[in-house]
């Protein structure tokens, strides 16, 4: 019989707050103070309080190599709505970030502005003490809210606030993200988790009995971490909008530099995606995994033909055969093409079609990404989902910052929840981790961990002021944004 273990509910949270009867946001404020920071009352010494959210529209112009095309979107410029917390001690700030490629990152930037009445006047502590509470309050604007529900532009912006949140909790506590994570407890886990909407498929009990399980061979796995780092897969070579020429060549030189798997994008052209895999196969051999990503090119019948097409060139994954959405599509896709895998996750709008698409049996790998849904709070109950599925989840992270963040997350997984590096690779782009004051570590094809505390997703401040949209001075030197960028 399965061992229980007691479900932390908030002392100060009713059942009404947490949206009516059978409180869903199960909150509990931390039992180990070397852990999360502690409540305002506890704090000795000085007590900041936030006294801004500022959000900068943050762009680099990617377009102009190619970088980041893919047959869906092949004129990105990566982009950033760069949120800072600020408080009232200058040294003690909170970083974070919402991607998007270029026009309508103004948009992602207004809805966060939104959100800045929730977060100003808070006490830095009280946010470390209670990040299940905030990302409860920001969810909650039941105004705000209307605009998804739990999806789209403002769930974004909720994601990249609660990630900075983290980012300012992380940093008064002295930690990476992954170890402040992997130091909590299991219960003080769950309690950061809203399983509104989700208890049909995991409910708090059995959240907490795979955190217990996985306490075994805790701070062995802290050690390989730190010792080899995270395995990674890069999708450098693979950008459509690259040449065969250049596609061979990075092909060659990410086998060189220790990857054991690449990717390749793939969706516009079914004869050129055959012979760029075909390229591809030729350049690393049989050894090396190839996975390829149509980013929701196709319809789902036109999925089939061409997965079955490229079938010869043994794809390790498909990812984004179709629409993200499409939970019964992709269903049929996978059933279809097997033994081909088909991953989905970097635009599943929130936990919600997450578990969807687990129910369905609609995916063999699960690609989360940092900022698509609203944060870390969110993100932790996708994992506990997977773990309990059984789904390896394989990050997304092709987009500037996306990478810096998202190692925390893979990171805690494989200490607190999975257990295991099995069938599980980060991805890894080689573009614009200059801009970041503590870039990724990438050496022998493997994340090595942070150390530093934080989210690292702080930028420089010299890259703020050169790419902020449209006035800073990298974008003055191109001429200023174009009519259509505005």
């Amino acid at each position: 019989m399965a061992e229980s273990y007691p479900v932390p509910v908030s002392p100060g949270r009713s059942a009404a707050a947490s949206g009516g009867k059978g409180a869903h946001v199960t909150q509990v404020q931390p039992e180990d103070a070397a852990t999360v920071p502690r409540p305002r009352a506890a704090v000795a010494g000085p007590d900041p309080r936030i006294v801004a959210l500022d959000c900068v529209d943050v762009r680099f112009p990617t377009s102009l190599e190619h970088d980041g095309s893919d047959a869906m979107n092949p004129d990105p410029d990566y982009s950033a709505a760069y949120v800072i917390i600020r408080t009232d001690q200058p040294d003690l700030e909170g970083h974070a970030l919402s991607f998007t490629i270029g026009r309508g990152n103004e948009v992602v930037v207004a809805a966060i502005e939104a959100l800045r009445p929730q977060v100003l006047g808070r006490y830095a502590a009280d946010i470390a003490a209670d990040l299940g509470g905030l990302s409860a309050a920001l969810i909650g604007d039941s105004q705000l809210r209307w605009l998804g529900p739990e999806k789209g532009v403002m769930h974004m912006a909720i994601g990249a606030v609660v990630n900075a949140a983290w980012d300012l909790a992380a940093r008064l506590a002295g930690k990476p993200v992954w170890r402040l994570l992997t130091d909590m407890t299991p219960e003080q886990i769950v309690a950061l988790i809203d399983f509104r909407y989700i208890d049909d498929a995991l409910t708090p009990q059995e959240a907490l009995a795979i955190l217990h399980a996985a306490r075994d061979g805790r701070e062995d796995r802290i050690a390989e971490l730190e010792q080899r780092g995270y395995p990674a897969y890069t999708t450098t070579p693979g950008w459509i909008g690259y040449s065969d020429d250049k596609l061979v060549e990075l092909s060659r030189q990410a086998v060189s530099d220790g990857f054991g798997q690449i990717k390749i994008k793939v969706g516009y052209n079914l004869a050129d995606d055959a012979r760029r895999l075909a390229l591809a196969r030729q350049a690393v051999g049989p050894q090396i995994r190839i996975a390829v990503d149509a980013n929701q090119r196709w319809g789902v019948g036109e999925a089939i033909t061409a997965i079955r097409a490229l079938a010869p060139w043994d794809p390790h994954w498909v990812e984004e055969p179709t629409s993200p959405d499409e939970i019964l599509g992709l269903a049929a896709i996978r059933t279809a093409v097997a033994p081909v895998k088909i991953a989905v996750g970097e635009h599943v709008a929130n936990r919600v079609i997450f578990k969807q698409i687990m129910q369905a049996g609609a995916a063999d790998f699960l690609d989360i990404d940092a900022c698509r849904v609203a944060g870390v709070n969110e993100n932790l109950a996708i994992l506990l989902m997977a773990a309990k599925f059984g789904i390896p989840v394989c990050p997304h992270a092709g987009g500037v910052g996306l990478c810096e963040m998202v190692q925390h997350l893979a990171m805690f997984d494989y200490v607190a929840v999975s257990a295991t590096m099995t069938d599980r690779v980060l991805e890894y782009v080689d573009h614009l981790h200059e801009h970041f004051t503590d870039p990724v570590r990438v050496t022998g094809g493997r994340y090595l961990a942070p150390s530093a505390p934080g989210f690292s997703a702080r930028l420089r401040p010299e890259s703020l002021r050169s790419y902020e949209f449209p006035h800073g001075s990298a974008w003055q030197q191109l001429g200023g944004p174009s009519p259509s960028d505005q």
